[in-house]
């Protein structure tokens, strides 16, 4: 009975590191397509309506902003070939129930190898076809 139990936790936690894996690639594809400014690597792991929203902080405030997905993968685009940025995230939180998952991952943003902000990134995921996407992406912005 010990070896029957033993067993199918092994089998029970194999499934979940596999499943929090597929999740986690997605996010990596996602920068992966970010930092090279390639869109369509991008729009390969983002849902076709996806949901873009950042909040920053200044001194004026905190505010909400909407962003298109077809404006944001605009902007990406036509950054400058002179302009390197990277935005290093420093850690995956993912959870997974179903076909919806969740990863909230803290970066720090650097332009040209100097640091400019950091903040966290809330993606929301949904499996459809037996394909995660990219649904719902919102970030914080701090100096």
């Amino acid at each position: 009975m010990k070896t029957i139990l033993v067993s199918l936790m092994l089998v029970f936690t194999s499934a979940l590191y596999s499943q929090n894996e597929d999740v986690k690639q997605v996010v990596i594809t996602f920068f992966k397509g970010f930092h090279a400014k390639d869109t369509i690597t991008m729009k390969s792991v983002c849902a076709e309506k996806m949901i873009l929203q950042s909040v920053s902080v200044s001194s004026k405030g905190t505010k909400l902003k909407n962003e298109k997905p077809q404006s944001f993968y605009q902007s990406i685009a036509t950054i400058p070939a002179t302009i390197l940025f990277e935005e290093r995230i420093l850690n995956y939180s993912i959870q997974v129930d179903g076909a919806m998952a969740h990863i909230w991952t803290p970066y720090e943003f650097f332009i040209n190898g100097k640091f400019s902000h950091k903040g966290v990134n809330a993606f929301t995921l949904f499996k459809e076809n037996e394909q995660w996407k990219i649904v719902y992406l919102i970030d914080t912005r701090r100096k």
